[in-house]
């Protein structure tokens, strides 16, 4: 199957898993003593999870000639997932070309001269595999997942694809009509809108304000110059990671990774590299009103850190002590988010999601709010008061609870082939190696609650916010108002 999608906002933690977490949390953290019987299962469970982490396979990585770095991850499973993964997204684009990125991986999948597109669905077709690309504004993959018996034919078609797409016309026009029918899609998941204009106001001026897709104008009039130029300039070795990971062997993938990229050109045209421009934050609002919509979508975020900052895990831990919830959870006021707990009890909006987004430099940490009109005034006062509470007053034990919801998720994301080899192609790229989860674990372990509030204070408290908010916002407080609960007044 060959499907298409474009990722928008990059690293978003999801919280899918929290309930699970939540789970282990109540039986890591008791409230009184109890018997030894119980004291060694959780022992024994403690060993089990450091067993697991422990046992997770390495990472094996490999550099071709051309500077194409080659990484798998080998397990016993019967299928595999293989991506190519190029450092290349919106951040690399201007005005007059923004949405160039995400228009090249649509007419990539259109096919080659050896492939064209009926042949390639129906090799796809045949094999039972799943071809599929995204684009971010750092980051573009290509990727496939099928038995692991046809790896081979799996990364004899990506290596196609990557270099020899046609980029014909008739292409070139059926990925235009499919990119403007997604973008009428995408103006009803208002999420992605509101993630745009938070992007839009809170990095003003820069690229990383561009949208992943483009303005309609450009999807209208980029060309087939303007793709080839685009893919000559970024898609070179040095910037590519070739990751697998499932039923696969590292010294097999290397070798069809020679056959079929070992061309991939690595020299620049007059020796001009691309290189991100830094991106400012701005502490702004945007505000779209719009008094039909039935509820109002908000967006709150000040700037965050960098992937490669050491101060990313603790802003991971703020965020996971924030949470998520939505009322069709059917939770009570006993969950883990004080804020949760807030908003059940006192019937307060449908839904927010805490966030951490990181980029190679920057990033936005905030949180996502879905209320009625009538409720805006009192989720933003709830909201902004757990985050000073981060800064001046979380406990020890808040602090432990959401570690714990932490290490869960993240060994939780890495379920599967797929995500697996995302994961693996998205930290070469970032770090230029894999954290291992033992690692990560470690980082974690050292964060305590002092570390936590001084990180916060740094990040959050007394910081100007982004705004972004869509639909009946006319209880939305000025700007100022939201500034000013930025911080504590102190006798």
């Amino acid at each position: 199957m060959v499907e298409r999608s474009s990722v928008r906002g990059y690293l978003r933690w999801g919280y899918g898993f929290l309930l699970i977490a939540a789970l282990l949390i109540a039986l890591s953290l008791p409230l009184s003593p109890q018997p030894t019987l119980l004291r060694a299962k959780r022992f024994q469970s403690a060993v089990s999870y450091a067993q697991t982490v422990s046992n997770i396979p390495e990472t094996k990585l490999s550099t071709l000639d051309n500077g194409l770095r080659v990484a798998t991850e080998e397990s016993d499973q019967p299928t595999c997932t293989v991506g190519v993964w190029i450092d290349v997204g919106s951040r690399y684009e201007n005005e007059k070309n923004n949405g160039v990125s995400n228009f090249l991986e649509h007419v990539v999948l259109k096919g080659t001269k050896k492939h064209p597109q009926h042949v390639l669905e129906n090799e796809v077709e045949s094999l039972g595999a799943h071809l599929n690309a995204y684009t971010s504004r750092e980051q573009t993959a290509y990727y496939m997942k099928s038995l692991a018996k046809d790896l081979p034919k799996a990364m004899e078609i990506l290596g196609d694809l990557v270099q020899n797409s046609s980029l014909s016309e008739p292409e070139l026009e059926q990925g235009r009509k499919l990119i403007l029918r997604e973008m009428q899609e995408m103006e009803s998941n208002l999420d992605e809108v509101v993630f745009d204009y938070l992007h839009a106001t809170a990095f003003q001026g820069t690229p990383l304000a561009f949208p992943v897709v483009g303005p309609t104008e450009n999807v209208k009039s980029l060309s087939r110059n303007s793709l080839e130029e685009f893919m000559n300039n970024h898609y070179k070795a040095p910037r590519i990671v070739v990751a697998a990971s499932g039923g696969v062997q590292h010294d097999e993938v290397l070798r069809l990774v020679r056959e079929h990229f070992g061309g991939v050109s690595f020299k620049y045209e007059n020796d001009t590299i691309p290189m991100l421009a830094p991106c400012r934050f701005t502490g702004s609002q945007i505000l779209v009103r719009d008094d039909a919509m039935p509820l109002a979508h908000i967006a709150l975020a000040v700037e965050g850190v960098g992937s490669s900052n050491p101060d990313v895990v603790p802003l991971l831990i703020a965020s996971t002590l924030i949470g998520n919830w939505d009322r069709t959870y059917g939770g009570g006021a006993n969950q883990s988010s004080r804020l949760a707990q807030i908003s059940v009890e006192n019937k307060l909006g449908h839904s927010f999601q805490s966030f951490n987004t990181c980029y190679s430099d920057t990033g936005l940490w905030g949180i996502y709010l879905v209320c009625d009109g009538m409720s805006i005034e009192d989720m933003l006062h709830f909201a902004q008061g757990e985050w000073m509470r981060l800064c001046t007053s979380v406990t020890e034990s808040e602090v432990t609870r959401a570690k714990n919801a932490l290490k869960t998720r993240l060994i939780a994301q890495l379920d599967g082939t797929t995500p697996t080899c995302a994961d693996i192609g998205r930290q070469i790229l970032s770090y230029g190696r894999r954290i291992s989860l033992a690692e990560w674990n470690a980082r974690i372990d050292d964060v305590d609650a002092l570390k936590l509030r001084d990180v916060c204070t740094r990040y959050i408290y007394d910081k100007c916010p982004a705004v972004a908010a869509v639909g009946p916002i006319e209880q939305l407080p000025d700007y100022n108002r939201i500034r000013s609960a930025m911080y504590w007044l102190r006798l």
